[in-house]
């Protein structure tokens, strides 16, 4: 049983809860190890058609990683041995989630908490949760968030925010196009139901093989995707749910979706 993370399913959305209030649900190993455990969960249920991920209470979504000072006084270290990270490894699992990846974000969003909200697929947030890296005001970079950081933050934007350490308002961050929504507190639960709604009605199979799709072509070349693209089509319109979507259209009707 994972004490620092809560799963709760209802319907066809799973939600990802940090249960750290105390501690601004600051990210450890056993929380990696938690959201990992609730996108595996997501991914042997094929009737789970979309995962929010948020943090409990109202003042923070995730106040980054549970920085101590080692023996020798240093704030992070790595084992020789295992070079491997629990942040990277709950990032490369995050990447290869299969539903749509929603955050929730109930407050600030900092230094790896920015990394999960980069990390997700659509945001909806707070207008006023501070998004940002402050690693640099403790003589340190976001290393470990930046692959997400590059693909969701404009470059200048994201060199701003790493070099001086400041943070920006979730109302701001939807001019940069690093959130979808920013909406007072009080509208936090229905805007991110209303964009619930418009996913989990959609075709499950054509999400699922559109983001491992998008997925891939983020790392090709303009050549390569140009050749694997129309396979990938080929392959989706011989599903269940193309058929079916097909066959709605043509009689104008709602299509009954079965995810295969």
């Amino acid at each position: 049983m994972n004490e620092t993370v809560d799963l709760r399913r209802d319907g066809p959305v799973l939600t990802i809860t940090i249960t750290r209030e105390s501690r601004r649900n600051a990210l450890n190993a056993e929380v990696a190890r938690g959201i990992t455990a609730g996108l595996d969960m997501a991914d042997a249920d094929h009737d789970i058609r979309a995962i929010v991920l948020t943090g409990e209470g109202e003042k923070a979504f995730c106040a980054g990683g549970d920085l101590q000072p080692t023996a020798d006084g240093a704030p992070f270290s790595m084992d020789e041995a295992d070079p491997s990270h629990y942040l990277a490894a709950l990032f490369q699992r995050m990447n290869r989630a299969r539903q749509p990846l929603i955050a929730r974000v109930n407050g600030h969003a900092l230094a790896g908490g920015y990394g999960l909200v980069c990390g997700c697929d659509l945001v909806v947030a707070r207008e006023d949760a501070l998004m940002g890296v402050p690693e640099v005001k403790v003589g340190l970079f976001p290393m470990m968030i930046l692959p997400f950081l590059i693909r969701n933050t404009p470059n200048r934007v994201l060199m701003e925010m790493c070099l001086t350490g400041e943070p920006i308002t979730a109302a701001e961050a939807v001019g940069h196009d690093i959130v979808n929504y920013a909406v007072p507190a009080a509208e936090l639960d229905s805007k991110t139901d209303w964009l619930l709604e418009r996913i989990v009605t959609k075709s499950p199979a054509g999400v699922r093989l559109g983001k491992q799709s998008l997925s891939r072509i983020r790392e090709m070349s303009f050549d390569t995707a140009l050749e694997y693209a129309p396979f990938m089509l080929a392959n989706m319109a011989r599903t269940a749910d193309a058929r079916e979507g097909f066959a709605a259209f043509n009689e104008k009707r709602s299509p009954v979706w079965t995810g295969r």
